[in-house]
């Protein structure tokens, strides 16, 4: 896509939208009175050291909702199945619109009523419906086309505590105001965050499909939709760089169970398993901390 290029983002109005998906998923925009602003500090989206383009575009088709971000390519960084992080802490919200408007999206709750949006998402780290507590860098999902997008991009808002929208985002101290285009490099994660991710951990062609908190870390689920094989690593956020005790585990059913424990210093990991069919428990720990999921995800 050119850099210039601006995608038809959301061809099927939010507005359009039935009532009742309205009123379950999306919350009603605040009246003009709402005047209340962003206090929350937002980073990028994005691994550290990776530049987008934001473009708060203007003008025909018209951006909807206006003010909001379209986060597209950058030179040679190719924004395509890039992680989505969040970019400050809160509660995450997973959603699903299918074909229309926001397709795959997260909604995020701040602590101050503030929320960001971040829609047309190719995967998600949880199934629509769910939620969880996130952390600043927190992975959420990949960068994809679903819902009414022509082309890859990563569809971002930033809401007051009315819901109404910040039309002049502000993300890494940078502010993008209507009708502007700035290229923007992420310190999501950047300063003593652990330097690997999840997908690096078990390889090319995987993606998260789930994740659960962990004191000190988390642990993810991951899919190689090629291969049919699952993965599960689990990753520090703390005592980053020290050795100590952690362990990553996938059991297909009716199957044995694989697990790798040690001390690491980042990471426990990958193991993989072919699971194409089977439903699966997985988890991991980081020294007293555990998680054990049921066996789940069948598809």
């Amino acid at each position: 896509m050119p850099e210039n290029s601006r995608p038809k983002t959301l061809k099927v109005a939010i507005v359009a939208l039935s009532a009742a998906f309205a009123a379950t998923l999306i919350p009603q925009a605040a009246s003009a009175q709402d005047v209340s602003v962003l206090a929350v500090s937002h980073k990028s989206p994005f691994n550290c050291g990776k530049t987008f383009y934001a473009n708060n575009w203007t003008g025909t088709p018209a951006h909807n909702p206006s003010g909001s971000i379209d986060w597209q390519n950058y030179g040679s960084d190719v924004i395509n199945g890039e992680t989505v992080r969040a970019t400050a802490a809160g509660t995450a919200y997973f959603y699903d619109a299918g074909s229309t408007s926001y397709g795959k999206w997260v909604e995020i709750r701040h602590s101050d009523g503030t929320r960001t949006r971040y829609a047309h998402l190719a995967t998600q780290v949880k199934g629509a419906g769910s939620s969880m507590s996130v952390s600043q860098g927190t992975q959420i999902g990949t960068v994809g086309s679903t819902g009414g997008s022509d082309a890859p991009h990563l569809h971002y808002e930033q809401r007051t505590s009315g819901g109404g929208m910040d039309t002049s985002p502000t993300v890494e101290g940078t502010t993008v105001s209507l009708g502007q285009k700035k290229a923007i490099t992420s310190t999501n994660g950047c300063g003593g965050g652990n330097p690997h991710t999840a997908e690096e951990v078990c390889g090319s062609g995987y993606a998260v499909i789930d994740s659960a908190a962990l004191t000190g870390g988390r642990t993810y689920l991951l899919y190689n939709a090629g291969n049919g094989d699952n993965c599960v690593a689990t990753l520090k956020t703390t005592n980053l760089s020290t050795a100590s005790a952690m362990s990553a585990f996938l059991e297909p059913q009716g199957e044995s169970r694989a697990t790798d424990s040690g001390s690491y210093q980042y990471y426990a990991g990958p193991v993989r398993r072919d699971a194409a069919g089977q439903c699966v428990k997985w988890g991991g720990s980081i020294g007293s901390s555990t998680y054990t999921s049921g066996f789940e995800h069948c598809d």
